[in-house]
């Protein structure tokens, strides 16, 4: 009986040491990413059998046990996840646990406009699309009530997401952020702006964003466009034409075209658009609440990325003269 016990305690404690070594070793050094994703309401015996079935090296049996010894095996959140070269089954719960999802992301570009995030977000392999049906006012209602166009009304940035997300948390999570932004720079604009309320200063910026690519002439453009609007001058700005012509564009504008009206025609109609016509990014919120206190009233393309300034007919009509003819 003696021999027994000490037979038996011997192999006990190589069992256990055994399991705690396996506990800590990689469960792949395979190079490469295994995805795997944990279905809801999966106990962790199911979810073994899953990340298993998604090609890890996993013993469904031990990795269940060391949840369950770890008092872990009720927290594991479903998701979709990665499993990377080096993981110990140890760190895998940890993983799990945590809800350390796989994340993909998404970059919104300043400048595009609100049909071109759409179709990038439509063309993101790593969201759920649930939006794609939706008109854009049917969108813009799930977002936001308060609006019904939804141009100009999300922040140009990068979005980290877990995987299989639903792309509605992409245009929540940008429309807040943009509204987040609008309110800082509202709140510490110049005094005796032309603006009615934050959306005409969005819209503003939105025009700044596409008449420059130059950072630092983007507070001398909003400028020039602050002055013709106390002054009661048309805006004259090109890219809200452009985006009045719609589909018609196809990449240059004739006079025609700057004498056919259409909402969003500054040539022939007076103030600002009515809506922004493109996503700003917090330059330009800041140049269109904080523009450069100047005498411009024209601006003209050098052909370089910069712009010559000019505070009289005169002196535009020789610089577009110079620069463009």
């Amino acid at each position: 009986m003696k021999k027994l016990f000490i037979t038996g305690t011997v192999v006990s404690v190589a069992a256990v040491a055994g399991f705690s070594w396996w506990a800590k070793q990689p469960i792949t050094d395979q190079e490469g990413v295994i995805a795997f994703t944990v279905l809801p309401g999966s106990g962790v015996g199911l979810a073994a059998h899953q990340i298993a079935a998604a090609g890890a090296p996993l013993n469904p049996w031990l990795f269940s046990m060391l949840a369950r010894v770890t008092q872990k095996a009720s927290r594991i959140k479903a998701g979709s996840y990665e499993l990377k070269p080096g993981t110990s089954p140890r760190r895998l719960i940890d993983q799990l646990v945590r809800g350390e999802f796989a994340q993909e992301s998404l970059t919104i570009i300043e400048g595009w406009t609100f049909r071109q995030m759409r179709q990038a977000i439509a063309a993101n392999e790593g969201l759920k699309h649930e939006t794609a049906a939706l008109s854009d006012q049917d969108l813009m209602a799930k977002v936001s009530p308060d609006f019904k166009a939804p141009e100009g009304l999300f922040f140009p940035d990068t979005y980290l997401f877990a995987k299989g997300s639903p792309d509605i948390d992409i245009y929540k999570q940008a429309h807040a952020m943009l509204m987040a932004h609008l309110k800082s720079a509202w709140e510490k604009r110049d005094p005796g702006l032309p603006y009615a309320n934050p959306y005409q200063a969005l819209t503003m910026a939105s025009i700044v964003e596409k008449e420059t690519g130059q950072k630092s002439e983007r507070a001398m453009i909003a400028g020039v466009f602050v002055n013709r609007l106390k002054l009661g001058m048309l805006l004259q700005t090109d890219p809200t034409v452009i985006y009045g012509m719609g589909a018609r564009y196809e990449g240059k504008i004739s006079k025609k075209d700057l004498l056919t009206d259409t909402p969003y025609n500054t040539y022939t109609r007076p103030g600002l658009p009515p809506t922004p016509i493109s996503l700003p990014g917090v330059q330009s919120l800041g140049a269109a609440l904080g523009p450069a206190k100047t005498d411009a009233l024209y601006f003209v393309s050098r052909g370089d990325g910069t712009s010559k300034f000019s505070g009289n007919l005169l002196d535009h009509n020789r610089a577009v003269n110079q620069f463009q003819r």
